[in-house]
């Protein structure tokens, strides 16, 4: 029955698979077996999946207060690994972020001061809300 369906429907989920298997020997992590290269392609489909997810997630966000342009960016690192698109706009953000090289990489002091910020900021509201019952974070 399924075969009457794939031939009505014009399409050969088998000549599909195939090639799939194909393009993974290719271009994929070189494979040993046809079992590893089935693997890696469910692993690509679920990080081209999760990626998608965040972008979207994120794109959804950017016109409210929050990391709407972060999530997109991280959707975009997943992605970029498959898809050459998502490279190409993950290159094109990095750009375009000051403070950011090119290659992307963040220096630690950089990520040290970020955290140091954001532990303060989060020390400061809580004394302000426990010492002056401001109607902060509920």
């Amino acid at each position: 029955m399924s075969s009457e369906s794939e031939e009505s429907s014009g399409f050969d989920y088998e000549r599909l698979e195939e090639a799939a298997v194909r393009a993974e020997f290719e271009t994929g992590e070189r494979e040993d077996s046809e079992a590893e290269a089935r693997a890696h392609i469910a692993v690509r489909i679920a990080r081209m999946t999760f990626g998608s997810f965040l972008v979207i997630l994120g794109i959804i966000l950017m016109p409210l207060p929050g990391p709407g342009g972060v999530i997109v960016a991280a959707g975009l690192v997943v992605l970029s690994k498959d898809v050459a698109w998502a490279d190409r706009a993950l290159r094109w953000m990095r750009k375009r972020t000051p403070g950011i090289p090119e290659d992307g990489k963040v220096p630690a002091s950089t990520i040290v001061v970020s955290v140091m910020m954001m532990v303060a900021a989060f020390l400061t509201v809580m004394y302000l809300r426990n010492n002056y019952d401001l109607p902060l974070l509920g």
